[in-house]
């Protein structure tokens, strides 16, 4: 038995350093490729500050006390056990606040709301800023190494960025499995080479006494707080670890982190820190001055294809952000496409794709510079991060049910930092920083904009509709003729008419022997058990009502919906059954509900957007559409 007990227990360990591995190359692409321009950055970016043994030894307590605390202490302990199921990220904690219910006005539950939605809309323009920085400030290592080539520097990045998103639609699952094995070999590189210079400026360690910071400040007043925007940088993939956390649970990730990344983060950023306190001309680009000459190739190759795995990270982050999007309401139904019938997870959405990828190519042409997007860079990731310690707040009063002081002990501690940060990065609007703020806020605009047109159209549909139980009334009174078959008619109400039926009755003066009215519903969870996908109600005389419900990281699939109705003895075959639904043609009008260049913005999305018949898998030979005119 405790042999049995032992293997079983070996097993689990084996299965978890394996995902420990493969988080490695998920999870910590960003944050593992800092190094290449945070300390740089903050000596010779914008506003870099002078090269001396005070400042170096500042700069790196700051660094130190930012990966304990925000990045240790905040993602790694207390907000990744924030989860929606084992799902995490802004919009899975967003619905987390919220439930199911319903805000209006300016309720805290309505800001939370808001919050989500920028928030996330601030991850789109992260996922366009991090391909650009990371693969950008990799291949600046030619310069060091030629100076020469310093002129193909730009095309060699847009060359790689533009491979890279062409590529997406294979997906990434068998190139994958190399990503964890690959920055596992990029952070024991990066550790050893700091390893190196601090054994020889061993003084270099003093810097994790937190006298050295505050020290910085006194001696750097207003510099100080600058810098601090690019200290900043050092914790940009913070939001990452959060937003992978359903990918592999929090053991995965923390082991990954305590064990690998945080020691050789640290060994790297001391390291370069020992470099400039020997040498302060190497504050050029300190990273790739910590190697010989003879291993700056191989290391601008190995940095090369850390920052790809980044930018996959991101770009993957990306696709399942929108699918979530979709799924909750926040965004136009979008074809995703899956690349992996093995991984759930590997999606593939082409608007977002090549969406990023003229963003990306474009920031790169017009920054032209690591440094330069640096000065961009933090701008996004600081706001969200600051969402993400106020939903915390209102989440762990609501959900966990803290006193007012645990919670306000807890998140303003983390609070404090935030807001040093993200002051420190709102200095940077003036030098790009206004670039991706104008990204989420033209995001933004898009993602609420069809959430209210969402609601006005459903209460301009409800206007034109009757109640089910008068409908089936009249229907009762009145039989008309009946067919034989399945109709199956999709709406968004459960207990109103679908105008489908109303028009098909109008015209064709019949019905089928079985009639579904199915609503498909997402629920404010990750995920939905099949036993719990479908609710069945038997109406009489041959009516169903069906409800179907998916979580935001389900994908509707109308065959897994007649599967569940079988299962619950209403036996509906693909065969035979015509689908009924509704497509309408919106009109913007002067009516209470937007302003009438955002109805017109509804309207062109809702043209735009991918047909339901694609959406829920609907053979479209099948399929019966119903047009109708709606003044919005």
């Amino acid at each position: 038995m405790t042999a049995q007990a032992d293997a079983r227990a070996g097993r689990r360990s084996g299965y978890l350093v394996t995902l420990a591995l493969t988080a490695l190359g998920v999870v910590y692409g960003d944050i593992g490729t800092s190094p290449l321009y945070a300390i740089r950055y903050s000596f010779s970016g914008t506003h870099g500050i002078p090269v001396t043994p005070g400042n170096v030894l500042g700069v790196l307590s700051l660094v130190f006390w930012s990966l304990v605390i925000v990045v240790t202490i905040k993602y790694h302990i207390v907000i990744i056990r924030a989860d929606n199921k084992g799902e995490g990220g802004v919009l899975a904690l967003m619905a987390l606040v919220n439930g199911s219910r319903v805000a209006r006005g300016l309720s805290p539950r309505r800001v939370m709301i808001i919050l989500g939605i920028f928030g996330s809309a601030l991850l789109y323009a992260d996922g366009g800023l991090t391909p650009a920085i990371s693969v950008l400030s990799a291949v600046e290592g030619l310069e060091i190494a030629t100076p020469a080539l310093a002129p193909w520097v730009i095309p060699v990045t847009l060359v790689i960025l533009i491979g890279l998103f062409l590529v997406q639609s294979r997906g990434s699952a068998r190139i994958g499995a190399l990503f964890g094995p690959v920055m596992l070999v990029w952070f024991a590189v990066i550790g050893v080479l700091g390893l190196g210079e601090i054994v020889r400026q061993p003084g270099v360690l003093a810097a994790v006494s937190p006298v050295y910071g505050v020290r910085f400040f006194a001696e750097n007043v207003g510099r100080g707080f600058v810098v601090l925007g690019a200290v900043f940088l050092v914790v940009t993939g913070g939001e990452a670890l959060y937003a992978d956390l359903g990918h592999f649970g929090h053991r995965a990730i923390q082991m990954a982190w305590f064990g690998v990344a945080f020691p050789c983060l640290l060994l790297n950023y001391f390291g370069q820190g020992a470099l400039l306190l020997r040498d302060p001309t190497a504050a050029v680009n300190p990273f790739y001055h910590l190697a010989p000459s003879w291993a700056l190739y191989p290391l601008i190759a190995l940095a090369t294809a850390a920052t790809i795995i980044a930018s996959q990270a991101v770009i993957s982050g990306a696709f399942s952000l929108t699918r979530q999007a979709v799924q909750l309401g926040y965004s136009p139904r979008l074809r995703i496409e899956h690349t992996s019938s093995r991984e759930i997870g590997q999606i593939y959405v082409p608007a977002v794709n090549w969406g990023l990828m003229v963003l990306t190519c474009a920031l790169v042409l017009s920054f032209r510079t690591s440094s330069n997007i640096a000065g961009a860079y933090g701008v996004a990731l600081s706001t969200l991060m600051l969402i993400t310690t106020l939903m915390f707040y209102v989440m762990s009063r609501e959900v966990w049910r803290w006193s007012f002081a645990r919670a306000a002990i807890v998140s303003g501690l983390f609070l404090w930092v935030d807001l040093l940060f993200f002051g420190a990065n709102m200095l940077k609007i003036r030098y790009g920083g206004w670039v991706p703020l104008l990204i989420a806020a033209i995001i933004f605009l898009l993602m609420t904009t069809w959430k209210r047109g969402r609601e006005i159209l459903a209460k301009r549909m409800l206007e034109k509709t009757v109640p089910l139980k008068m409908l089936l009334a009249d229907l009762a009174a009145e039989p008309p003729t009946r067919v034989p078959g399945t109709a199956v008619f999709m709406y968004g109400t459960a207990d109103h008419t679908p105008p489908a039926l109303v028009h098909n009755l109008a015209h064709n003066k019949v019905l089928h022997e079985k009639v579904v009215f199915l609503t498909v519903v997402t629920e404010d969870v990750p995920h939905v058990e099949p036993t719990e996908r479908v609710t069945v109600k038997r109406m009489g005389k041959g009516f169903h009502a069906v409800v179907a419900r998916y979580g935001f990281m389900d994908d509707p699939d109308i065959e897994d919906v007649l599967g569940c109705c079988r299962a619950e003895s209403l036996d509906i075959r693909t065969e035979g059954t015509t689908f009924f639904l509704g497509r309408e043609t919106l009109v913007a009008s002067d009516r209470p509900g937007m302003a009438e260049w955002r109805e017109q913005l509804f309207a062109f999305m809702s043209r735009n957007a991918l047909r339901a018949t694609a959406f829920f898998k609907i053979p479209a030979n099948q399929v019966f559409e119903v047009g109708t005119q709606v003044e919005l």
